[in-house]
């Protein structure tokens, strides 16, 4: 009954079957969320445990059929990892090594050329959940004088139960697209910690409601400009047929449109965990509550920013934090930051999957973000760039740094979103590889600009 309904529904809205089921479970973690405010929110641990499990697990059914195994599956060895291997290194390298081969050989035999809504689209969240798991129960064994703030934040002193472990990694506010959050967050949740009436239901429908009017707002721009704007338009004669500057303007409309399928979807998740209270995030120095725990765009800041580190610091945030965490960090032992980058964008680009795109796509990263700091040092130090930033003509400079900016994150975006060698190579021919010559020729001239704007520190004490 429900398949001749959902391929009717989907026929009637226009949009691929599974791209509805997900919205639509995205949807119904409110109806859950209401639930447990309204009957179990007071309930113990075990129930509560059971019901975060059997909702999240009834989801990866609606959508994934009975491949809901593959999630069953990795949470039951993740978990004998840790009761088996105990707070040990091997535990730890074990548990990536296994749910990171799952995850890139489910990648291999299920990718085709277009974006897919398949059961590896939630297990790459799992993925990252499990690892990190991991990662905690072995800090949890650490004297605390040798933790950070971050680690001690989220390290296990004991081990979780089997039924902990599924609630927690199946929780229907964050199973699908995410948030990433840690198990002992989990835990506070359970326990009734996160509400700013300790151990009574949080005041958090308003703010629950403010992040899914947000998130529809950004869902009805998806939906409206994804038409006007697909992927498939760069594979035309057309496009190839545009002037120069009208390929450069398109990718910048398509990059805005196309972050809007993801951002939707994050803040629409957010309102879920605001609505149970996982996003509580203690209070201010007004003692106001904060419900940004679970926030994974920070939409001001993304809309606003001229600057790329601006963007990818509001963008994705939660799963930006947990690689900074559990990868960039704590390859501190290589002793050069450059490589920790490096290896933590080639960590995220295999993460994403297979395809040579998302290489691509974290390479350039890798060289704007490192491009845009020298620049942004070099304006700092130079009086001639400071007062220039601070005078009357920044709104016009905002308004050119803005169009480079939007112009080279659409640039890497488009090999993410093309995934093949074939069709980015295309589309960057069209463009004449701007964005490579672009920050290549800026790495190359930013040190002869430093020389010529930045006066020597013996000139300086002269004057």
């Amino acid at each position: 009954m429900a398949a001749p309904l959902m391929e009717e529904l989907s026929e009637y809205l226009g949009s691929p079957e599974p791209a509805v089921r997900l919205i639509l479970s995205i949807f119904l973690g409110y109806l859950f969320a209401v639930v447990y405010r309204k009957f179990l929110f007071h309930q113990s641990p075990l129930v509560i445990h059971l019901y975060h499990t059997f909702s999240g697990l009834a989801l990866a059914a609606f959508n994934f059929g009975s491949q809901v195994y593959h999630s069953a599956l990795c949470i039951v060895i993740q978990f004998l990892l840790l009761r088996l291997m105990g707070r040990t290194v091997t535990a730890v390298l074990s548990s990536f090594l296994f749910q990171m081969s799952y995850l890139l050989i489910g990648y291999y035999y299920t990718a085709t050329e277009e974006y897919d809504i398949k059961w590896t689209m939630p297990h790459c969240v799992l993925t990252l959940k499990l690892i990190g798991l991991s990662f905690d129960y072995y800090d949890g064994g650490k004297e605390p004088s040798q933790l950070s703030a971050e680690q001690k934040n989220g390290a296990l002193p004991e081990v979780p139960s089997l039924l902990e472990v599924c609630g927690f990694s199946y929780f229907y506010g964050g199973f699908l697209v995410g948030p990433q959050f840690t198990l002992r967050h989990y835990q506070k949740l359970v326990s009734r910690q996160l509400s700013d009436i300790p151990g009574e239901l949080p005041n958090s429908v308003l703010p629950a409601m403010k992040r899914l009017s947000l998130g529809l707002v950004c869902l009805a721009i998806f939906t409206i400009g994804g038409p006007h704007y697909p992927d498939t338009y760069y594979l035309t004669d057309e496009f190839e047929a545009q002037p120069f500057w009208y390929r450069c303007v398109y990718i910048i409309l398509w990059a805005k449109v196309y972050l809007y399928k993801y951002v939707s979807c994050w803040l629409i998740s957010e309102g879920v965990c605001i609505l149970v209270g996982l996003g509580y995030n203690g209070t201010n120095e007004k003692g106001e509550p904060q419900w940004d725990a679970c926030a994974n765009i920070k939409m001001w800041m993304f809309e606003t920013t001229p600057l790329f580190t601006g963007t990818i610091s509001s963008f994705n945030i939660n799963t930006n934090a947990w690689v900074a965490r559990h990868i960039f960090k704590r390859l501190k032992f290589l002793g050069n930051k450059l490589v920790s980058q490096l290896a933590t964008l080639v960590f995220l680009a295999i993460w994403h999957g297979l395809h040579s795109g998302y290489l691509l796509c974290f390479s350039m990263e890798f060289i704007i973000v490192n491009v845009e700091k020298q620049a942004m040092v070099l304006v700092k130090d130079s009086p001639v760039l400071t007062k220039l930033a601070n005078s009357p003509l920044y709104p016009l400079i905002y308004v050119v740094q803005q169009f480079i900016h939007w112009l080279f994150m659409g640039y890497p975006l488009v090999p993410f979103g093309l995934f093949t060698y074939d069709k980015w190579l295309k589309v960057y021919s069209s463009v004449y590889f701007c964005g490579h010559i672009f920050f290549f020729a800026a790495y190359l001239i930013l040190p002869y600009l430093r020389k010529a704007l930045v006066p020597r520190k013996g000139d300086v004490k002269r004057e």
